[in-house]
């Protein structure tokens, strides 16, 4: 089993804060997820802010329902949802409780466990690059094979089967350089929250090959 210190974990407050600032901090973090085939790890490269209630783009903009249940439940666990009846998105909520709001996991870097990764994305169809292992939501769940299953599952626990954890500081202590973040529209939004200018909610880190290509908004509504 894949060993995380217990130090680099977040406890539940880091989760419990605004949705831009977990957003923002969530990239470069890592995401490892047990399994009895083995573990997988990435570290986290591109994001979405989703803003509950006051944002027209969230799942949550029309108030609760069973589907969007876990944003508005406790922060730091997976708000897992079924995109179009074909893939798995998956988010990670914050703020406090009973307010939603939730940051999806756009994609990421395979850093450990590329194995296994790559053959969970070669069972679900094309794969050419290890760069497009999770470069992509659904890509991304895939790789680290999360589902509906996994609805809720929580995140604070550096023994569970899926865990957030923070990178390492430096041998001197010092934390690392802050990698350069780009800001731009959320992917496939449509309506309101889809406008860019309004809602630039979309987090990168720069230069990165795994960060997904934007492509013109679809008529839809998240």
């Amino acid at each position: 089993m894949t060993r995380v210190d217990p130090a680099t974990v977040p406890a539940r407050p880091w989760f419990e804060r605004d949705v831009h600032d977990v957003a923002r901090d969530l990239l470069g973090a890592f995401v490892t997820r047990r399994s009895p085939l083995g573990d997988v790890t990435l570290r986290i490269t591109e994001v979405e802010a989703y803003d509950g209630e006051r944002d027209p783009g969230s799942h949550a903009f029309r108030g609760l329902s069973q589907r969007n249940r876990a944003m508005y439940g406790e922060a730091g666990r997976l708000y897992v949802y079924r995109h179009l009846g074909l893939h798995h998105c998956v988010n990670v909520v914050c703020a406090p409780e009973g307010r939603a709001s939730a940051v999806l996991l756009r994609a990421g870097e395979v850093t450990d466990g590329v194995e296994l990764a790559r053959s969970r994305r070669l069972a679900k169809g094309r794969c050419d690059t290890d760069r497009q292992i999770a470069r992509g939501p659904a890509r991304l769940a895939v790789a680290l094979d999360l589902d509906l299953d996994e609805y809720g599952a929580d995140l604070v626990d550096p023994a569970g089967a899926i865990v957030v954890h923070l990178p390492a500081p430096d041998a001197g202590g010092a934390g690392r350089e802050p990698a350069e973040v780009r800001t731009g529209p959320r992917v496939g939004v449509s309506g309101a929250g889809g406008d860019g200018a309004l809602f630039p909610w979309r987090y990168w880190l720069a230069d990165e090959p795994t960060v997904s290509d934007y492509r013109a908004v679809r008529a839809r509504t998240r």
